[in-house]
């Protein structure tokens, strides 16, 4: 059982930096360039990107390391005694809530609204959507690189195997 939670932490852990990652592009530089052009061109990115964004190679990881969180979120009883059960939950319960939860809670329902919109009204909608995606952004990159540094701190927090 021992090995097993430290696989799935260190895959967990893995998961989160990519998704960390992504987010980060986002609030980095990507919401930037699509307010420096037109708001029309601005909206059909974004919704362009909301559409591609759909693959394995970003569900995987997104969606995959919110399953993991959830078995680290009970594995880390195995663990308790020790600080590393605790980074575990921690972790876990951040890219839970912080990443996979903003996201379907806040995000994802805006992508959603933004598309539905007329056009005059997504041109409308605009500045208060990438205002407000990206402030809720920054909380889901900060999540999830965090999470990534406590499942590594549990990790190393494990004690050595004779």
């Amino acid at each position: 059982m021992d090995y097993a939670l430290s696989a799935l932490a260190f895959v967990a852990a893995i998961g989160s930096a990519i998704i960390g990652g992504v987010f980060y592009g986002f609030s980095s530089f990507v919401m930037r360039a699509l307010r420096r052009i037109a708001p029309r061109q601005g909206v059909a990115a974004m919704n362009s990107i909301n559409v591609v964004v759909i693959t394995p190679s970003f569900m995987l990881p997104f969606v995959g390391t919110a399953l993991l969180c959830l078995v680290l979120a009970g594995g880390s009883w195995f663990w308790w005694a020790e600080v590393s059960g605790k980074l575990v939950l921690a972790a876990a319960l951040l890219y839970l809530f912080g990443s996979f939860g903003l996201t379907m809670v806040l995000n994802q329902p805006m992508n959603l609204r933004l598309a539905a919109l007329e056009p005059d009204q997504a041109l409308a909608y605009w500045p208060e959507y990438v205002r407000t995606w990206t402030a809720w952004n920054h909380v889901r990159t900060a999540a999830s690189l965090v999470a990534t540094v406590l499942f590594f701190a549990a990790l190393l927090t494990r004690p050595m195997a004779n």
